[in-house]
């Protein structure tokens, strides 16, 4: 008897995953722009890809589980988050837990920084939520982490603080409900508070080559000779 060649699941099989993806809609259609047509675009992009998403009823292709030194902080940015402002998304996020692929994207991390970051990608190339045109996921930040200053080449990304408080080049302090913003190529570097992790919602968007073939890069630091 012929077997029926097995297919990887979708949207609607893992319920979980698409509510997830309906609560980075709803991040994307409630948070405040402040008066940015910029910011304002990028929200109505990522909305429009992920709704595209949704109604193709999109694959899934589960990864195995993986944990990086910092998902020991995990449970306690959940447990702050699911006290904020957007703790539906927190709740949504942590249905999932058990199957995130903790990742942290460089041939070699920076010393200090293996122990103290890591991301789990939700949506892209590399799922779990197959998409070509957007890249969705959180990112996870230690206590006093310093995230070395980096740049995207024809990206824009924005960051959603859903647990703790970032700073981006020391030019404000984001808390729960807060969205940082970055255009294509613009030099960044975050720091977060001593006393919490930070949990972050990212979304990417960009032409498919740039988003799938972006290599990142930290900003070394020039030397000077002494005078």
């Amino acid at each position: 008897m012929d077997t029926l060649p097995q297919t990887d699941p979708t949207l609607r099989d893992l319920p979980n995953w698409r509510y997830l993806l309906q609560e980075y809609d709803e991040l994307y259609r409630y948070l405040p722009a402040g008066g940015s047509d910029r910011i304002k675009g990028h929200q109505r992009k990522v909305r429009e890809a992920i709704g595209r998403l949704l109604k193709k009823n999109a694959t899934i292709r589960l990864q195995p589980r993986a944990e990086k030194p910092v998902t020991a902080h995990l449970r306690r940015a959940l447990d702050e988050g699911r006290q904020g402002v957007l703790a539906p998304v927190v709740r949504a996020f942590d249905a999932l837990d058990s199957q995130l692929s903790w990742q942290y994207g460089y041939e070699k991390v920076p010393k200090g920084l293996a122990n103290s970051y890591a991301y789990a990608e939700l949506a892209g190339l590399n799922g779990p939520i197959v998409s070509d045109e957007i890249i969705l996921g959180v990112v996870l930040f230690a206590p006093g982490c310093t995230y070395p200053a980096h740049s995207h080449k024809g990206i824009t990304e924005s960051y959603v603080c859903l647990s703790g408080a970032v700073s981006e080049n020391h030019q404000g302090v984001y808390v729960p409900g807060s969205m940082i913003f970055n255009p294509p190529d613009h030099l960044h570097r975050i720091t977060v508070g001593d006393r919490e992790p930070a949990l972050l919602a990212y979304a990417w968007m960009g032409e498919k080559a740039d988003l799938h073939e972006q290599k990142m890069v930290f900003t070394r630091t020039r030397k000077t000779a002494a005078s």
